[in-house]
């Protein structure tokens, strides 16, 4: 049985005539009777009762009529969206995001226009960090990464490029000498208790605070690890240190904790899109598209790293 076969019938049995069916489906009368003899044969019973004055559907015609536009109805529908996924309007996107992205604009923002553009696409979200984004993208089971580091590492080609940055803000308690100064030099937190990340937490922030204290002619003096960044405010609150935290997490606010901006140049945190080398996809192609619409990354250059040589850079990562 074919597809054609059901839409003869189809014809038939709504115009009950032959004649008129066959010149709704320009096609010859023969041949259709033909064809409609070769399907009640194959189905083992009689669609239509025939007569030289009428046409009339059997009680199995009349049963069949409703699988058969059902069936048509669906095969429509399938092509129609086998259409939609090759065109990338619909499927399904597997996107990773550290959590800091959600108090930025970029995510919401991004997602937002690309749930507009594409409302058939289901996105599955993943909260990660950034060098599990990078494993899960090498592996295959994330299809793009926004992450907070400038160089992947895992399996396989990664493409990395840059689409915006964020600066960089030492949490303070209130009560401290400093709490009140427009812009905090690193030389003068030299002799400061700091609040970090775990080395094994995936994220390079415990890496750039390093950085900046080298840089001042200090080692940080590391005194409580914590693997959420809202844990470290609030150890900030209590005053047990300080801690280097991206500035959209200002707007996460807790009672004696403040957010001070850091004098000088390289505290910041870039945002970057991760997906595998090559070719995208019509779906990450048009999530791709939509997100240098509203970053305004559109053109930047495509870092590419091959994963046999893990680079790491300056600007590390966020959870």
């Amino acid at each position: 049985m074919e597809l054609r076969h059901l839409r003869y019938f189809v014809a038939v049995a709504e115009e009950l005539s032959f004649t008129r069916a066959a010149e709704r489906l320009h096609i010859g009368q023969p041949p259709l009777s033909m064809q409609i003899r070769d399907l009640e044969a194959e189905l083992g019973v009689l669609l239509f009762e025939r007569t030289r004055r009428k046409v009339m559907l059997t009680q199995a015609g009349a049963r069949f009529l409703v699988r058969a536009r059902s069936i048509l109805s669906a095969a429509v529908e399938a092509s129609e969206e086998m259409r939609r996924v090759a065109s990338g309007e619909a499927g399904e996107l597997r996107i990773g995001f550290t959590s800091s992205l959600p108090y930025t604009n970029t995510l919401p923002d991004v997602l937002y226009a690309y749930r507009r553009r594409y409302p058939n696409v289901h996105l599955q979200l993943r909260e990660m960090f950034s060098a599990e984004q990078f494993d899960a993208i090498a592996r295959g089971s994330l299809d793009i990464g926004l992450v907070r580091t400038g160089a992947p590492s895992g399996q396989g080609g990664i493409a990395v490029r840059e689409i915006g940055r964020d600066p960089l803000r030492i949490v303070i308690n209130a009560a401290h000498p400093l709490a009140g100064v427009a812009a905090v030099h690193f030389a003068d937190l030299s002799d400061e208790d700091f609040i970090t990340f775990p080395t094994d937490a995936g994220t390079g922030l415990p890496m750039i605070l390093r950085g900046l204290c080298r840089a001042a002619g200090f080692e940080p003096r590391v005194v409580q690890l914590a693997r959420e960044a809202t844990t470290q405010i609030g150890l900030v609150a209590a005053g047990l240190g300080l801690a280097l935290l991206p500035a959209p997490l200002e707007c996460v606010r807790i009672p004696r904790v403040r957010y001070l901006p850091i004098a000088g140049d390289g505290a910041f945190f870039p945002v970057a899109v991760a997906h595998q080398d090559g070719e995208p996809s019509p779906l990450l192609r048009g999530l791709l598209k939509v997100l240098d619409e509203v970053t305004g990354a559109a053109g930047g250059a495509l870092q590419e790293y091959p994963s046999s040589t893990p680079q790491f850079s300056t600007s590390g990562d966020l959870p």
